[in-house]
């Protein structure tokens, strides 16, 4: 797996729910340069769990659709004698 890459804007975003999360929850005040910090090491230390199970459910989806596309040639199949 490559390095997880986030734009400007969307460690912005990610930032901010963690400054947000820290105040409203921990009653703590969390630095921009901290929460990039905390960001940064969440998506070293932990992001693969995150990204793996993102591909196992979007296996599952295909698996699924496949298992459709089956069944839906099994039913226009033509008997044979």
């Amino acid at each position: 797996m490559s390095t997880i890459t986030l734009t400007r804007d969307q460690k912005n975003v990610l930032v901010a729910k963690l400054q947000h999360y820290f105040n409203q929850e921990l009653d703590q005040e969390l630095e921009q340069f901290d929460g990039e910090f905390l960001l940064d090491f969440i998506a070293k230390e932990m992001g693969a769990h995150f990204y793996n199970q993102g591909l196992y459910d979007a296996q599952a989806v295909i698996d699924r659709r496949i298992d459709d596309i089956r069944e839906a040639i099994y039913e226009i199949e033509q008997p044979t004698s």
